[in-house]
């Protein structure tokens, strides 16, 4: 019996638990006790999806919250050296990223967001910001201006009946 092949979401998902379960080791050994260190948050990945051959997703740990890209298994990456940058186009826009080496995971591209993480009193506060900014760096409409208000109706216009909104009368 043959296995079924991973989807790319699958695999983004074992990323993301690949990513988990490294970080929670990070805390709890090199991180424990580490002043920069929110004690209200642990660990958690959210939202990782497939995006161009990588998984992309947000990590939060309590000393910071990135953006993270990781080249989905099977996908051929440009070498990039640690610490120098990358780009990547993400429907909002493009974002970049600072290339590095996590032990035991591989390649980590991250785009820092938030570090420390002092702000958040809480790690259910943490993951609604993660998830919301998921969502709008795939959100194409996060970066269109908002609509512009309705044109007022001058008063020229409102003397001579001339109202967009208006109806039309009906007779029976």
């Amino acid at each position: 019996m043959s296995a079924v092949p991973a989807t790319q979401d699958d695999m983004a998902a074992n990323i993301a638990a690949a990513l988990e379960e490294r970080y929670r080791h990070i805390a709890a050994t090199a991180m424990a006790d580490v002043p920069i260190c929110n004690p209200a948050l642990s660990v958690a990945a959210t939202g990782f999806r497939p995006w161009g051959g990588r998984a992309v997703g947000v990590v939060t740990t309590p000393w910071f919250m990135n953006l993270i890209a990781m080249p989905l298994p099977g996908t051929e990456m440009e070498p990039v050296a640690a610490g120098k940058s990358v780009r990547l186009n993400l429907p909002a826009g493009e974002v970049e990223f600072i290339v590095g080496e996590l032990d035991g995971v591989g390649r980590v591209d991250s785009c820092s967001l938030f570090s420390p993480v002092f702000e958040f009193a809480s790690m259910e506060e943490a993951n609604e910001v993660a998830a919301e900014i998921v969502r709008t760096f795939f959100d194409v409409k996060a970066l269109e201006p908002p609509p512009p208000p309705p044109a007022r109706p001058s008063r020229r216009d409102l003397l001579r009946g001339k109202l967009a909104a208006r109806p039309e009368a009906v007779e029976p």
